[in-house]
């Protein structure tokens, strides 16, 4: 049965009154890669009534009240993605497209959802608290750049008037604050809950937190933004951070330090509630992210990699919160029960598949660690790598009775499986169907430097070690790479560099992501401040939509609507040598003196 998303259908269950109403910018798909039907129903299970209000009309506060006022509290998400992000590309163009919307269609959502939903509920209910959420509330919780108007804005709490923001995944803030206040405690005294910030008066004494620059700081001195970032990069580790402080004029906010990981009876807890694996019946059209997910499976969360330009880490958190290989079995064999499973699973994995089971091998590091990742500069010698655990589980997936096919569509670390040659050769026996998608991002040492990837080599190195053990198994298989254009530290000349990389290795590429500013990460800290905020080292940022454009096109040289595109590209950084390595002889530079743009510096 699905959550109420109606009075209607409250009632049919018994309820005439719910204690937590979710709201949210997404469309209600009861699957648990979705957050808010995961902590819907993480809070059904602990004996709250919950309900669910979907890509309300912001343009007035009834569709808010559709479910009347809750008990508790309101708990607003923008959804599974930054609205912003949704709702832009890059270049600042408007999409014409919403994957979590039914029929793919755009404007279901507004521009900083959690922002204006808030709003409508508090002009609705002036006296019913609202709780924040998910990625665009957790990655927006201190003073952050945005790049959609090339400022630094408050911390989302503040311009919301949010009474509450809950950061990361959510499962265990969410029931203590739920239960607190179900045991009557008042909501304005729950001020110590890990995984939540809030708003308190700029006098409010906060001993043995440390205390980031302020607002009005960050807005008019990068080097205090990057100052800003570099403290607080100290304090993600659940087992060593302090509480966090930031003024903004006469309030002040203070973030708790974050929850403490799941263990694995909690994460299969929570992936063992009885979701339906379906879009709400209201729904007639198709939901392109629900076609995307419906057959795959989440076996774990968390990512050590620390890549720079990366949310997945301050969101999810670097720690592996693996589930066990009997809940991820049973999973499966639910899944096959579904009428429409055609014995094919999409993916099994998370956001790094081969990194299941994987975790620190000392606790008593684990509990004083600073590092943002486990993986660079070099592998953490506290780190178990192996893949034992992944590559066991994909045989067990495999083994369940009506499946027929298992991929894993998880992008893969490759510098981690010259450590793990099980999970390898399971990999490329069985999972890969011809093609392997890895994410070097790039192949220019000091670029991947920058982005805290490993270098050229490494990914050499991997080409060597698949190519090897393709022909060791008898199989025609190939690497499909993925690529950044216009990250911080990227030069139009660094970009030709990559570019003869993959024509001479033979490499073509299926898709260039052209680099975001997203709230929260380094290399959003790297665009803004023209700074490496954890060395103090000047960075160079490629930002007009040309240059961006130029880099881009660099990369695709196997398309000849980008032919003209390159050779400008080539001109521009004084390369017009590589033309016709990169495009054929007839593109032989003319015997003119090259022009040099700052971009080839």
């Amino acid at each position: 049965m699905f959550l109420p998303i109606t009075k209607d259908e409250a009632l049919k269950r018994g309820w005439d009154e719910l204690d937590v109403i979710f709201v949210t910018g997404d469309a209600y798909i009861d699957h648990p890669a979705f957050g808010v039907p995961l902590l819907a129903r993480w809070l059904e299970f602990h004996g709250f009534r919950v309900g669910i209000i979907p890509q309300p009309d912001w343009k007035s506060r009834e569709p808010f009240m559709v479910l009347g006022r809750p008990r508790l509290f309101f708990a607003v998400s923008a959804g599974a993605m930054d609205s912003m992000v949704s709702h832009y590309t890059p270049a600042r163009k408007l999409r014409h497209d919403d994957a979590y919307t039914p029929g793919n269609r755009h404007g279901a959502r507004p521009n900083r959802a959690t922002i204006i939903y808030t709003s409508r509920l508090k002009e609705a209910y002036k006296d019913v608290p609202v709780v924040i959420g998910g990625i665009e509330a957790s990655l927006r919780r201190f003073a952050h750049y945005d790049f959609w108007e090339d400022k630094v804005r408050r911390s989302i709490i503040f311009d919301a008037k949010a009474d509450l923001l809950l950061y990361g995944m959510g499962e265990r803030p969410i029931l203590e604050l739920a239960q607190r206040l179900r045991e009557g405690e008042p909501f304005g005294e729950i001020r110590d809950i890990r995984g939540t910030a809030y708003a308190a008066k700029g006098t409010e004494a906060c001993p043995g937190g440390v205390e980031l620059p302020s607002y009005e700081e960050l807005s008019s001195d990068r080097m205090k933004y990057a100052e800003a970032f570099r403290l607080l990069s100290g304090e993600q580790n659940p087992h060593c951070a302090r509480v966090v402080l930031q003024r903004h004029g006469g309030r002040l906010l203070v973030c708790n330090p974050p929850a403490m990981p799941l263990v694995e009876t909690e994460m299969d807890a929570v992936y063992a509630l009885p979701f339906t694996k379906a879009p709400h019946p209201s729904y007639r059209d198709p939901i392109p992210a629900y076609e995307q997910i419906k057959t795959s499976l989440t076996t774990h969360r968390g990512c050590f990699g620390g890549c720079a330009f990366c949310a997945i880490t301050h969101h999810q958190g670097r720690f592996i919160q693996s589930r066990s290989a009997a809940s991820v079995q049973q999973e499966v064999r639910r899944l096959a029960e579904q009428k429409w499973f055609r014995g094919s699973i999409s993916d099994v994995g998370g956001p790094t598949a081969n990194m299941y089971g994987l975790c620190c091998g000392d606790a008593s590091a684990r509990a004083v660690c600073r590092r943002e990742s486990c993986l660079y500069p070099r592998p953490c010698r506290h780190l178990v790598m192996n893949g034992r655990s992944a590559a066991e589980l994909l045989r067990k997936v495999r083994g369940v009775s009506g499946v027929r096919h298992v991929a894993v569509a998880s992008g893969v670390r490759y510098d981690l499986l010259a450590h793990q040659p099980d999970y390898l050769r399971e990999l490329l026996s069985h999972h890969v169907g011809g093609l392997l998608k890895v994410a070097p991002e790039h192949a220019v040492d000091k670029v991947t430097a920058l982005m805290r990837k490993p270098g050229r080599q490494a990914f050499v190195a991997f080409l060597e070690m698949f190519h090897r053990e393709s022909a060791r198994l008898e199989k025609r298989q190939h690497v499909v790479p993925y690529f950044i254009s216009g990250h911080p530290g990227t030069t139009l000349a660094d970009m030709v560099e990559l570019a003869l990389f993959l024509k001479r290795s033979g490499l073509r590429v299926e898709q260039v992501q052209d680099f975001t500013p997203t709230p929260g990460t380094l290399a959003t800290c790297m665009y803004h401040t023209g700074l490496d905020p954890l060395t103090g080292a000047a960075v160079y940022v490629p930002r007009g939509d040309r240059e961006k454009r130029l880099q881009k096109s660099l990369l695709l040289s196997h398309l000849p609507a980008e032919r003209a595109t390159i050779i400008q590209a080539l001109r521009e950084c004084g390369r017009e040598d590589a033309a016709v390595e990169l495009l054929g002889r007839s593109a032989a530079p003319a015997n003119s003196a090259p022009r040099k743009r700052p971009g080839g510096r």
